[in-house]
């Protein structure tokens, strides 16, 4: 029989926890944004001929969506 009151077993799916995140995220957070402004300006350019008309969020926000999507991914285990 299964103690199931005793830690994380594999029938209870251990939850996952949400850790604060440390100095090195943030660093690494601060690189990858900063290599994404150039990319993030040729392809909201690109977009703006394109289109021919402004695209709704500007570099800045396409850069900071991008590395906030990829420094995550750096950390998980």
């Amino acid at each position: 029989m299964i103690d199931h009151t005793a830690g994380h077993g594999a029938g209870q799916g251990a939850a996952h926890v949400h850790r604060t995140p440390k100095a090195e995220f943030y660093v690494y957070f601060a690189l990858i944004f900063l290599v994404a402004i150039p990319f993030a300006t040729l392809a909201w350019v690109f977009a703006l001929v394109r289109d021919r008309h402004l695209p709704v969020h500007g570099p800045m926000a396409r850069a900071w969506r991008e590395a906030g999507a990829i420094t995550p991914a750096i950390f998980r285990p």
